[in-house]
């Protein structure tokens, strides 16, 4: 419960990174989720992959809005920023905060509610505006808190715990996002921390509107037979398009491996993503190529995971707003004010 506080004393032989921090470091408070429940493994994913990349946790801004997914920025990284928004406005409060301070890294923590339904038009605007940030929701398929009513994103024919059918289409988020424009998107599966750590790794280095999208099975509601967001029929039906490792460009690594087996994607920051391809004339730099893929793979009722598309070269909102280097928060006063000479030239501007 988060009432109860950790204790803040640790074995002295524990593994660290380069800043000297452990695991326990990027920890937060003890979750009070369902004992099982798939967000507390993304939870862990988020704690590794800022472990492994050595993130100083003040550095880092993390942004929810309301549902059982919009909980958990309190179990991770419990020295960073935090702000828990209202329901689906995440996204608004997200873009204002990297607005005023652009040297902050976002990670903005949603759910198929928050994100699918309520806020589906503050999510479609952040993505279309590509806010450099790393938009992960948490996908359930069902309103978890108020006892798991289908949400936008259960599939058309699945069944609840009832054994009610949703005669609903659904709303494919990572469609959704590559048609907005994402310049990084991808889909894992909690339960599978091998993909899911470096993806959310390759995101937060990634500059632009970076998108995950990650089932996650409620075990209290939508774990059953019927479901398609549960442990079993998202196992059966995963197709990885690629295995996933990331490489941060630090001291030059040489590597080894047969021509054709692994494609290196470089982000614009330096850093790159190594794909150990499976399917081998998937090309994640085609952004009609990967909504083709994931629209055929979904009518055969697969659940495609993986690095779906990325683009190296990715502007972000600064970038298009053409704001200065300097986090406006931080501009005095004679910068910001410089003037009536100043106003009236940029007036006469617009006339």
């Amino acid at each position: 419960m988060t009432y109860i506080a950790k204790p803040k004393f640790h074995h002295p032989g524990l593994k660290k990174n380069e800043l000297g921090y452990t695991h326990r470091d990027y920890e937060g408070k003890i979750s009070t989720l369902c004992a099982g429940c798939g967000h507390d493994s993304i939870t862990a994913s988020i704690i590794e992959a800022c472990y492994e990349l050595s993130i100083e946790p003040h550095r880092v801004a993390k942004i929810s809005g309301i549902g059982c997914s919009s909980k958990t920025p309190d179990y991770f990284l419990g020295n960073s920023h935090g702000f828990n928004s209202v329901h689906g406005r995440m996204p608004s409060v997200l873009t204002g905060a990297n607005l005023a301070n652009r040297d902050l890294i976002y990670l903005g923590v949603s759910g198929d509610g928050d994100s699918a339904s309520i806020g589906f038009g503050q999510f479609a605007h952040s993505i279309r505006r590509g806010v450099n940030m790393t938009y992960i929701v948490e996908n359930n398929g069902v309103y978890g808190l108020t006892k798991g009513q289908f949400s936008a994103t259960a599939d058309r024919g699945s069944k609840s715990k009832k054994g009610v059918t949703n005669t609903d289409n659904a709303i494919d988020l990572v469609a959704i996002a590559l048609q907005l424009g994402a310049t990084f998107v991808a889909r894992s599966f909690s339960g599978d921390k091998a993909q899911l750590v470096p993806l959310i790794a390759a995101a937060i280095g990634h500059k632009g509107a970076s998108f995950i999208d990650v089932i996650s099975p409620c075990i209290a509601f939508n774990n059953h037979a019927g479901s398609t967001k549960s442990f079993d029929y998202v196992r059966e039906h995963n197709d990885a398009v690629n295995r996933l490792d990331v490489l941060v460009g630090r001291d030059p690594i040489a590597v080894d491996y047969a021509p054709g087996t692994v494609q290196v994607v470089e982000q614009h920051d330096g850093s790159k993503i190594a794909l150990r391809k499976i399917d081998a004339d998937y090309d994640p730099h085609d952004r009609l190529g990967a909504q083709t893929f994931l629209a055929r793979h979904a009518a055969k009722g697969q659940i495609v995971t993986g690095l779906l598309y990325v683009d190296p070269d990715a502007e972000d909102l600064h970038s298009h707003l053409n704001t200065v280097e300097t986090p406006l928060n931080t501009l005095e006063a004679d910068t910001l004010c410089p003037g009536s000479a100043a106003l009236d030239k940029f007036n006469a501007s617009l006339r």
